[in-house]
């Protein structure tokens, strides 16, 4: 499904501007905290950048609920226990790296 390219896409960028977030907010001056001019423009650049990706899990999000709900009813096979799986181990790393 496409739409799990597009969340996963929208994940990764989301990720990549919460870090420069982090470091655009430990590089302001210690004068400029929460409240004050200089960090409420930092804060409404990063919102601004991170909207469209967070549209995108608006729009397509759902997908995710889809599929659960789908597994979570589909029939059974022989011999095959319904069980949830963890996230592949690739994932888990890769997002475990960024960090």
């Amino acid at each position: 499904m496409w739409q799990l390219s597009t969340l996963q896409a929208a994940l990764e960028q989301l990720d990549e501007l919460h870090d420069t977030w982090l470091q655009t907010r430990d590089s302001l001056p210690g004068h400029a905290g929460p409240g004050t001019e200089l960090f409420a423009a930092a804060l409404a650049a990063y919102h601004a950048e991170a909207w469209s990706y967070l549209d995108d899990w608006g729009t397509h999000g759902r997908t995710v609920l889809d599929i659960h709900s789908a597994t979570r009813h589909a029939p059974m096979s022989q011999g095959t226990p319904h069980a949830m799986t963890a996230a592949p181990a690739s994932l888990l790393q890769a997002r475990a790296a960024r960090r």
